[in-house]
């Protein structure tokens, strides 16, 4: 029996497509089982985030849903690309775990990230082009929501 390598990709189409549309639907279905506004998203992970303030200490809370998995005990690094700036902010706790869900093969992630009040005002959507989270050997790029005028913060 002869076959083409080539004849059996065209076969079963391109992968690289179908990765994007499972990945895409993978994200919806996050979005669409919790309440909430994203703030930005990644291939396979939904970013819900909002700014909190304790005992004078300002927090950008993080909640990480989707395949993004980690247990560390080194803390978390994430880095916001802006229009003109860059900033990198820490973990304030070091020690790191992913939760399960209830649905399968989706996690929960929990970060929250220390934060100087000179850079409050660059927390804003608008500003913010792409995030990078890192932990671990763990690398997750997510990207902006664009928001409609009447969900802006």
């Amino acid at each position: 029996m002869k076959f083409a390598i080539t004849k059996l990709k065209a076969a079963f189409g391109n992968n690289k497509i179908v990765d994007e549309q499972l990945n895409s639907t993978y994200t919806e279905a996050i979005i669409n089982d919790v309440e909430g506004v994203p703030f930005a998203l990644s291939d396979t992970n939904v970013m819900y985030a909002g700014m909190s303030e304790l005992a004078g200490y300002h927090y950008f809370k993080t909640i990480i849903i989707g395949t993004f998995k980690i247990k560390t005990f080194k803390g978390a690094k994430l880095i916001l690309n802006g229009d003109d700036f860059k900033l990198e902010l820490k973990s304030d706790m070091l020690e790191l775990l992913s939760e399960s869900s209830a649905v399968p093969n989706r996690n929960v992630t929990a970060i929250d990230f220390e934060i100087d009040e000179k850079d409050l005002p660059k927390i804003v959507r608008s500003k913010i082009q792409s995030l990078q989270l890192s932990a671990k050997k763990e690398k997750v790029v997510f990207n902006m929501i664009e928001m409609a005028k009447d969900e802006e913060e």
